[in-house]
């Protein structure tokens, strides 16, 4: 089969979807990608034969621009005649399945990694998006989701074929990447990283801005310096509040408390010397900074916001807070540092949780999707297996 998988920018494809392309090429089929490339595509899909499109999609819905990538990836699509069109990310997937509204002879399959419309979003977030999103359901074979909510609303839109919305466990994370540590490989990386064996480590890897809500965290870490002297919050990620951020922690004291780590490639070890993993987001689809902590064998504490209430059970394997609430963060914190026991509870039970979200298990259900979306998958499938 040709298909084309679809995202906003090509960032997505290179932390998400590789491993997804990858499966497909190795069915047998072949596939192109569109998107805006703000980063060369990885080397590891251009070797076996990926042709790249840039499609300068814009991230604001709002931009003049997107007509122009509207226009172009519509042309792309009516020029190389694909069987299954695979959209990614808001703006992407609004532009494409624009594009094949009128084109009877294409599948297309749409990954809702997060609806702008959600519980607590802003009136004209639920004006705007939800009424999108109804609208184009029409001229799509299949809506994946990532977490429940989501997947409840999906299921009230009328899409080509009924009984088409699917959840998946998201994308995927290689529990052979990231897997817990012992005793001795958590100190040994400690003293590589230049932390003390007795530092209470908090971590916590995203964009620095206001949804992901680094303040949060860093508010609680000062209700807390007095009483866990030696607490330290790890912040990976840059961001457009960086300097913000960064002159809060000042204001508080707490440069000896809280580190800005920059954009990391080492956050696997990063988890693995850390005592807790913590999530201030004010929305998220389903994080992957979270299921990275489970498989590490983190204990949590996480807001209340739909895609961390699907990884987090609420005195389970973490704690789940409200979005706002430094006081009960910074307690629930306080209580896993008091109790090693619980620590230890808490992290058994993520690293069992964690298992159905192992990127095999996604692989698996990614394939039944195709197939029950698009019949000729099926038949490539079993052609190869049979060579």
């Amino acid at each position: 089969m040709k298909i084309l998988y679809v995202t906003t920018i090509s960032g997505t494809i290179n932390a998400f979807l590789v491993p997804h392309i990858k499966m497909l090429l190795k069915q047998g089929h072949s596939v192109d990608i569109a998107c805006n490339i703000i980063s060369p595509i990885k080397e590891q899909l251009l070797e076996p034969g990926c042709r790249i499109f840039n499609i300068e999609f814009q991230r604001s819905p709002l931009s003049k621009k997107n007509y122009l990538a509207y226009k172009s990836i519509k042309k792309l699509i009516q020029e190389e005649k694909y069987d299954l069109i695979h959209t990614h990310t808001p703006v992407a997937s609004f532009l494409t399945r624009l594009s094949c509204r009128n084109m009877s002879n294409i599948k297309v399959l749409y990954t809702a990694h997060g609806f702008h419309f959600y519980k607590g979003a802003p009136l004209k977030n639920l004006l705007i998006y939800y009424n999108i999103e109804k609208n184009l359901a029409k001229h799509t074979d299949a809506i994946i989701t990532i977490n429940q909510e989501d997947y409840i609303s999906a299921k009230k839109f009328k899409l080509k074929k009924v009984n088409s919305v699917y959840k998946s466990h998201g994308i995927g994370i290689d529990l052979n990447k990231f897997s817990p540590s012992n005793i001795n490989e958590k100190l040994n990386l400690r003293k590589e990283y230049g932390y003390k064996s007795d530092d209470f480590i908090l971590f916590f890897a995203a964009e620095l801005n206001h949804n992901k809500h680094q303040d949060l965290l860093i508010n609680a870490v000062s209700i807390l310096k007095d009483k866990i002297p030696n607490i330290n919050l790890l912040l990976a990620g840059e961001g457009p509040l960086m300097n913000q951020y960064e002159e809060l922690v000042e204001m508080l004291e707490l440069k000896n408390n809280i580190s800005f780590l920059g954009r990391r490639n080492d956050v696997h070890n990063l988890l693995k010397l850390s005592d807790i993993g913590v999530a201030s987001s004010r929305r998220e689809g389903l994080p992957v900074n979270v299921m990275e902590a489970m498989a590490t064998g983190l204990p949590l504490v996480v807001t209340d916001c739909r895609g961390n209430r699907d990884l987090v059970r609420d005195g389970e394997n973490g704690y789940v807070v409200e979005i706002e609430d430094e006081e009960g963060f910074a307690r629930a914190v306080k209580s896993l540092y008091d109790s090693w026991n619980l620590r230890e509870d808490f992290s058994k039970r993520s690293l069992e949780f964690i298992k159905q979200f192992a990127l095999e298990n996604v692989l698996e259900e990614i394939k039944s999707i195709y197939t029950l979306t698009c019949p000729n998958f099926c038949k490539v499938e079993s052609e190869n297996d049979n060579k």
